[in-house]
């Protein structure tokens, strides 16, 4: 049987922890509620009695961090940036109230394993596919992924660790990390483009199915360099995080 969740519910913050420089991950305690999701999906916050505001007011909507398999909490994963909404997400306490939201959306894990996926995360875009990672290593299904994911410098990459450990545990998991400005990085460091994935996937680039997830700029050049590659449309699917 689902879950039943209300529209609105009041949740607190239960853990706070920086993953990554300037990177804030946030888990909310729904107070013994629980909610049934796709990884994938986002869900909308809104902080009680912040202490910042703006124009932009404090409610914003963020993708699910945790797996859906952590029962009874939600949590989002976060740049640190100078809005109103950020300050105050930083500053709030454990046991701080907020409001939250039923996830949705679209952008969700395939359910068809029968192909070959490679997920494409530019910077925080990588949230989104850290829940989809974990509920397929928690689930042991049976989808074939690549992970490309591009950083600034590998102090700036959140969870590397944990994606590192994952392409250990798993051989259908395949790990690709560059970083583009990292003078101590001894590892891939060009932009991410059709001849880097060449390198990595091999010249078939129309064989795999995408997930693109990361700032709308480079989102929308990896949407553009995949169909100049020759990948069809419908094996493209892309989602723009905003930086609000």
């Amino acid at each position: 049987m689902r879950a039943r969740y209300l529209p609105h519910v009041r949740a607190e913050i239960k853990e706070k922890r920086l993953v990554a420089k300037g990177t804030l991950m946030v888990v909310f305690d729904l107070l013994g509620r629980e909610v049934d999701f796709t990884p994938g999906q986002y869900f909308w916050v809104t902080l009680v009695d912040p202490p910042y505001d703006d124009e932009k007011g404090p409610r914003r909507h963020i993708s699910v961090v945790t797996s859906p398999n952590e029962r009874g909490v939600l949590g989002l994963c976060t740049r640190l940036r100078d809005s109103a909404f950020k300050r105050s997400l930083d500053e709030l306490p454990v046991g701080a109230e907020v409001d939250v939201e039923e996830p949705k959306g679209t952008f969700l894990l395939p359910e068809d394993t029968t192909r070959d996926y490679v997920f494409i995360a530019g910077g925080i875009g990588i949230t989104v596919f850290r829940c989809m990672l974990r509920h397929i290593a928690e689930e042991r299904l049976p989808h074939r992924v690549t992970l490309v994911y591009s950083n600034r410098d590998s102090e700036s990459a959140a969870f590397l660790d944990e994606l590192l450990e994952l392409e250990r545990a798993s051989p259908d998991f395949q790990l690709v990390l560059t970083m583009t400005d990292d003078s101590a990085w001894d590892g891939e460091s060009r932009r991410i483009d059709a001849e880097l994935l060449r390198d990595h996937l091999g010249d078939e680039l129309q064989s795999f199915t995408y997930l693109i997830a990361g700032p709308p700029a480079m989102v929308d050049g990896m949407v553009e360099m995949l169909q100049d590659a020759g990948v069809p449309e419908d094996q493209v699917l892309p989602d723009r995080f905003s930086g609000y």
